[in-house]
């Protein structure tokens, strides 16, 4: 996967804004392919206040919306925008905890009729954290 150093998630076509960027760098990226973003949600986000409140961690929505964010740097193009439109599966196999630093991996499966189905995962360095499929739909005029 090509990317020279780090770039900037939105200067690589995400179309999301703040407060809803849920990736922080794109680490490596083939575009149509593949793509490596990394994350680390700090201890200071309001919402670790109320989720586990002395034991912290990630919510699972928010990993999945990281990879599938991720996912749409994947498959993504200009001109060409894609919505999350299924979770065919998600394991979450560890909790993450505020302050550790996430890799989000999303690899382009296949395409049929506007859909692109892609495997994802979030790693805390070498370990496995959540493991799934998503399917994004192409939209036009977004």
């Amino acid at each position: 996967m090509n990317v020279p150093g780090a770039t900037d998630p939105i200067a690589a076509g995400l179309p999301h804004r703040a407060p809803f960027v849920f990736v922080e760098s794109v680490e490596a990226l083939e575009p149509g392919v593949e793509a490596r973003c990394a994350k680390k949600f700090r201890k200071s986000e309001p919402f670790f206040q109320g989720h586990f409140p002395g034991n912290a961690i990630v919510p699972g929505v928010l990993l999945v919306e990281g990879m599938a964010q991720t996912a749409g740097l994947a498959v993504g193009q200009p001109g060409k925008t894609f919505l999350l439109t299924a979770i065919r599966s998600m394991k979450f196999l560890r909790p993450v905890r505020p302050d550790e630093p996430i890799d989000f991996i999303a690899r382009k499966m296949g395409y049929i009729n506007g859909l692109v189905q892609c495997a994802v995962e979030a790693r805390i360095g070498k370990e496995l954290a959540v493991d799934g499929q998503i399917v994004l739909a192409e939209v036009s005029g977004f």
